[in-house]
């Protein structure tokens, strides 16, 4: 995933609204968003390594589905650092989280965190939400407003993020404002999460990939394009998965919090 807006405290009735593109290579098998059976887990699928970019706490009862409010999502960390082959999948950070039981907090402070190539990870649940990263960014809380992070340190003004953080407060959340059912909004989200707009030259990060590379992902929304061999025709590269997380307060039944993510999956993905 390489880019997610959280809306943090910032409506009564939708404490946490969280949009997110994952970009992912097309050939890299993925599940779509879906209740796993053998974890407490509502999310899509890494069937390569078995993790999640963006899920939440649920289990499948008989005729019923349970949640506890906790919520995560992991990004990749861009500074031309390749993985290596012994570090553990950034997806597990996520499942980790949302099947345990300790506060966000807590959970970000006992991370192994030179176990994983370079990530930035946000933990939640209905009180607490906390962001950490193993590139020199402490677990912090979450303050109520509007956060955009992609794939460099989250205080970092990207040409992608404040593009998403101006869209989203002229386009977005005056909607919510107005009227928080998801279907007064999310369509105007999705949209948003679908600005293509690359970078002019002189607006773009320097995280140790070629500047050609960097362009391309300068987007928020990135177009289906071939990584690799330039006789390749077939893109290799993309943005694949749209989703959209919230939370939604109930005050008419003692303020019970549920989550729930709503997807969409984009035209070019190449395998399930």
């Amino acid at each position: 995933m390489c880019i997610v807006a959280i809306a943090w405290q910032l409506f009564d009735e939708l404490p946490l609204v969280l949009l997110s593109n994952r970009d992912e290579f097309l050939q890299r098998p993925t599940e779509r968003l879906h209740q796993w059976p053998d974890q407490p887990i509502y999310a899509g699928r890494d069937s390569q390594s078995g993790g999640t970019w963006l899920g939440i706490h649920q289990e499948q009862g008989a005729d019923f589905h349970q949640q506890n409010g906790r919520w995560a999502a992991v990004l990749n960390f861009r500074d031309g650092v390749q993985a290596g082959s012994n570090e553990r999948s950034r997806g597990e950070l996520v499942t980790r989280f949302l099947t345990s039981n300790i506060s966000p907090m807590a959970f970000a402070r006992q991370l192994s965190l030179q176990d994983y190539a370079g990530f930035n990870l946000i933990v939640g649940d209905a009180a607490q939400a906390v962001i950490v990263n193993n590139r020199g960014h402490a677990p912090t809380p979450l303050y109520s407003g509007l956060h955009v992070l992609s794939n460099g340190q989250p205080e970092e003004s990207w040409f992608k993020t404040e593009r998403l953080r101006a869209r989203l407060r002229q386009e977005v959340l005056p909607l919510i404002a107005e009227n928080s059912s998801p279907g007064h909004w999310q369509q105007a989200a999705f949209n948003v999460l679908s600005d293509n707009t690359q970078a002019p030259a002189d607006k773009l990060p320097n995280t140790g990939v070629a500047v050609e590379i960097e362009q391309i992902l300068s987007s928020v929304y990135i177009e289906p394009v071939t990584f690799g061999s330039k006789d390749q025709k077939t893109p290799t590269y993309g943005t694949r998965t749209q989703s959209i997380l919230t939370l939604h307060k109930d005050r008419k039944k003692d303020a019970t919090v549920t989550a729930g993510i709503t997807s969409r999956e984009c035209h070019h993905d190449a395998k399930r």
